[in-house]
């Protein structure tokens, strides 16, 4: 959500941009984003500044109209490709920037060839027999590609009807329809080995107005024997599992430590598990001489601990697992696992209304609990020993009349010490903002009953993974992660503007839905949206956690509104009330 590269610049001189902090820049006019030399591939860009409210400013020798009362604007422009100049003017003042638009995907080679960074696979790769193997170059349109791989030629075909997808973050403005491709084309052709052994790497010949290029991709490609099964175990507290093997893929449950699972596949540092789910070789250990890890399980007991109810899943050996969640149930599935059960024992707890399970032949099984409340409060996994112990959180227990008393809020201030998050127009950084704002929470929490913890109450610095890892630590109630907002390149600064939340697990969704209308509604503000969102804040599971955009730094009008003090009282006071009604609420639900 923050601009990649975001940070204050001031434009000191004509031509050059200049690094300062918050109130060091002593002329009027300064523009904080975009920083010098930026390149983007959007097809417009917004910059965001300030000025002398009382005179004009111009760019490019047009008014920046609308600027808000204090002077700050925030203009968005379209870009060619290639170099763009723009320049500001305020009076005598005259400043100027270098915006470089470059184009999507890979850029060929002059003269026009093989594009060496495409070539597949860019890292070593091992596949199981008989597995889909593809290959693949991007190449100028109207040439003739083929690949040579262990003796043999596979030909490549143009994919000439296949789209390029934008980045995630396009949802955030909007920008989601897939692009047709523009320039080069993706040769891609696919086939079968039913041999193991090493093939090496491929070599790549391209034809193109004559002339004949060649290159060998950096990767080779393996095919594993069907007689070598390395088995791994997950050493990490929680191993990130992947729906593939980058940090581009989407996650899945994390693996609890000391989940066994086979090797099915290597792809550079990553290797794909049996169930499917792809992990780092640093999370894991080859454990010498072990089967592929299944499992018969019988009988299941839970046991209620102050807090929390715990059921036990004995396993013969700690197989992957996934958990998936809706509104009033929460389903865990054990691969790899024959179920023999016929007794089960729940506790009557307050919590759990009955545990459902069915086999999903051939290796798995999942069971489904079903709860009393549809509101729940948290989850945790371990392995002891071989046993599978899911613990199920409790609600608190409170009264109508102070929903907060005997709660424990964790308030996080985003970002923190060299980390500014986005910039407002004058250069304040947003980590300043969501500091008093959250301290002013604190209070009016505290004020209600609230037991309150705070990721920092000072200008510190920890990472999002830190925070998140303070939220499981702490299992507090409720997590709220507070934060100012910006967009990607190619939004739209002056016409964007008001509050967004952002959830992950289904826990806390309601929470997020609910504190976005009530701040909407009650302070009259915009509504930039509920999101989900897979963030190191939102991604805790001990307890509903969100993470809250409480307004646009970037957006002029609505920045003089983020850090007026009185509008600042009033949202902290808002924001509290918000989260007692919600309570008063989930308790009843």
């Amino acid at each position: 959500m923050r601009p990649s590269g975001f940070a204050l610049v001031a434009l000191g001189s004509v031509g050059s941009l200049a690094m300062i902090s918050p109130g060091w820049a002593d002329s009027p006019l300064r523009v904080v984003y975009p920083p010098a030399d930026h390149q983007t591939t959007a097809a417009q860009i917004f910059l965001i500044g300030t000025a002398d409210p009382g005179q004009p400013v111009l760019l490019n020798g047009i008014p920046v109209e609308p600027r808000s009362p204090a002077g700050h604007f925030a203009p968005s422009l379209p870009l060619e490709l290639g170099p763009n100049r723009f320049t500001f003017s305020q009076g005598e003042q005259t400043l100027s920037l270098t915006i470089t638009r470059v184009p999507d995907g890979s850029t060929l080679p002059d003269p026009p060839g093989l594009v060496e960074a495409s070539l597949v696979p860019p890292v070593d790769i091992q596949r199981q027999p008989n597995e889909l193997v593809c290959l693949g170059a991007i190449a100028p349109a109207n040439a003739t590609v083929t690949a040579n791989l262990a003796g043999r030629t596979h030909p490549l075909l143009p994919q000439v009807d296949t789209r390029e997808l934008p980045p995630n973050s396009a949802v955030l403005t909007q920008q989601t329809i897939p692009l047709e491709r523009d320039g080069p084309i993706a040769y891609e052709g696919c086939f079968w080995a039913d041999q193991p052994g090493n093939l090496g790497r491929p070599t790549y010949q391209m034809v193109y107005n004559q002339a004949r290029t060649t290159a060998t991709a950096p990767g080779t490609i393996t095919i594993l024997s069907p007689t070598g099964m390395e088995v791994v175990e997950v050493t990490a507290a929680a191993g990130v599992a992947r729906t593939g093997p980058s940090t581009d893929y989407s996650r899945l449950t994390p693996l609890p430590q000391g989940t066994r699972a086979r090797i099915t596949g290597r792809e550079g540092d990553w290797l794909r598990l049996d169930y499917g789910g792809w992990i780092r070789a640093a999370e894991t250990r080859i454990v010498p001489g072990a089967v592929p890890p299944r499992s018969l399980i019988r009988g299941i007991t839970s046991r209620q601990i102050p807090g929390w109810t715990e059921v036990y899943f004995p396993l013969q050996v700690p197989v992957p697992l996934q958990v998936n969640q809706t509104a009033d149930t929460l389903t865990l599935t054990l691969h790899h696992t024959i179920p023999q059960t016929d007794t089960i024992y729940m506790v009557e707890d307050g919590l759990i209304e009955r545990l459902d399970w069915q086999p999903i032949l051939p290796d798995r099984v999942e069971y489904q609990f079903r709860f009393q409340s549809r509101q729940q409060w948290g989850y945790k996994l371990r392995y002891e020993g071989t046993t599978l112990v899911l613990s199920l959180k409790h609600g608190p227990v409170i009264s109508r009349d102070r929903p907060l008393q005997g709660t424990t809020i964790l308030v996080d201030p985003g970002h923190g010490g060299d980390e500014l998050g986005a910039l407002g127009p004058d250069g304040t950084p947003e980590k300043a903002v969501n500091l008093e704002v959250a301290l002013l929470l604190q209070a009016e929490l505290e004020a209600r009953g609230a037991t309150v913890v705070m990721t920092r109450i000072d200008d510190s610095a920890s990472s999002p993974n830190d925070r998140a890892a303070q939220i499981n630590r702490d299992q507090p109630t409720l997590a709220l992660s507070l934060h100012y907002n910006a967009l990607p390149d190619g939004g739209d600064a002056l016409n964007t503007a008001g509050i967004g939340t952002f959830w992950y697990h289904p826990q806390a969704h309601n929470l997020a839905q609910f504190l976005h209308d009530y701040l909407v509604a009650e302070l009259e503000r915009p509504s930039y949206g509920v999101y989900w969102n897979n963030l190191a804040l939102t991604r805790p599971h001990g307890a509903p956690s969100v993470l809250l955009e409480l307004g646009f730094m970037i957006n002029p009008f609505e920045f003089e509104w983020i850090t007026n003090p009185e509008a600042q009282q009033q949202l902290a006071a808002t924001l509290a009330d918000g989260v007692a009604e919600w309570m008063r609420q989930a308790i009843s639900r």
